[in-house]
């Protein structure tokens, strides 16, 4: 049964709470699109790395930053008759919380990445996805000292000039503006009124609601022309397609059902905020990269080094990094 082992946590509430939101699952919003965790050329080289290492199986292996456990999942599937012992590191409880309930026998550890308490030189294998460049790039001296002697590090890291970060650039404009337009607050000061309106109540103060409202749906409008209306996992065309047809069909729908969905969604856009401005913040450009890995050539063995590109596609989809300890 999985184990969450310890807990320390240091890093913004705010960022936290984004992450929280994400991994419970229970949110109006989804973390990100195409591109991300689930691409079939990330999916394909954790596959490999972990195939490739059939003849030197590890035995105990750390994942940093482990987010939805797709590493961990990964590893299981290719090692399943030999799984190593697993430890899973994340800032989030509620994403360590997700990974014990998914995977028996993983153990679980909330924690920043950047001071993990665990044994050095105790791990044949260190993994993280979109993980470590989060806690800054020192991170990854963290990671290089959990290391056994002829142990093996994969990262992947954020790629400034790639896909993904390309695409929570847009995310993260998309919300931006729509919390900036103030749509919901004035999505739900109308419908309050409209609402009142159709009990009875005098219709002015709905008339000049709608009034208000106009511009922010307007805004909203040219957000999905700029961006298209995918951005940000369809959040900002689902919000103008959702209030334009509860503003039509009030009295067929439950005053507290859509004001309670409203109150969610505001939260929520802060939390996704949080996330993307987290996810675009912390991607590594070239010359950072390059540093990164020239210092990791000094204490390790190189194995790869460079970007992750998927076929058929220009962009990067992130940073590689594997090396061995000496």
């Amino acid at each position: 049964m999985c184990r969450m082992i310890a807990e320390s946590r240091s890093n913004s509430e705010r960022t936290t709470r984004g992450w929280d939101s994400c991994w419970r699952g229970t949110g109006d919003i989804g973390a990100w699109t195409a591109g991300g965790a689930g691409h079939p050329a990330i999916r394909a080289f954790w596959s490999d790395l972990f195939q490739a290492a059939g003849t030197d199986p590890a035995r105990t292996m750390v994942d940093i930053a482990s987010g939805n456990g797709a590493v961990v999942e990964c590893a299981l599937n290719v090692s399943a008759s030999a799984p190593p012992d697993i430890i899973c590191v994340d800032i989030s409880s509620a994403a360590i919380a997700n990974i014990c309930r998914r995977f028996p026998g993983v153990q679980g550890l909330v924690c920043d990445a950047r001071s993990i308490p665990l044994q050095a030189r105790a791990f044949d294998l260190v993994t993280s996805q979109f993980g470590v460049e989060y806690a800054g790039l020192e991170a990854v001296d963290e990671a290089v000292r959990l290391l056994a002697p002829g142990g093996r590090l994969a990262l992947l890291i954020h790629h400034r000039a790639g896909s993904i970060y390309r695409e929570c650039t847009a995310s993260l404009d998309a919300i931006s503006r729509v919390q900036e337009c103030r749509f919901v607050p004035l999505a739900d000061e109308m419908l309050r009124a409209g609402f009142a309106a159709v009990r009875g109540a005098d219709r002015a103060p709905y008339e000049a609601a709608a009034s208000r409202l106009a511009p922010a749906v307007a805004e909203l409008e040219r957000i999905i022309e700029h961006h298209g209306e995918h951005v940000a996992g369809d959040t900002v065309a689902r919000l103008y397609t959702d209030v334009g047809r509860i503003h039509e069909q009030l009295p067929n729908f439950d005053p507290g059902e859509v004001l309670d969905w409203l109150a969610r969604m505001e939260t929520e856009l802060d939390d996704y905020a949080a996330r993307m401005s987290a996810m675009t913040g912390s991607a590594v450009d070239q010359p950072a990269f390059a540093r990164l890995a020239a210092g990791l050539r000094e204490r390790l063995t190189l194995e790869r080094s460079g970007p992750l590109l998927a076929p058929g596609h220009e962009l990067p989809l992130a940073w590689v990094l594997q090396a061995r300890s000496q």
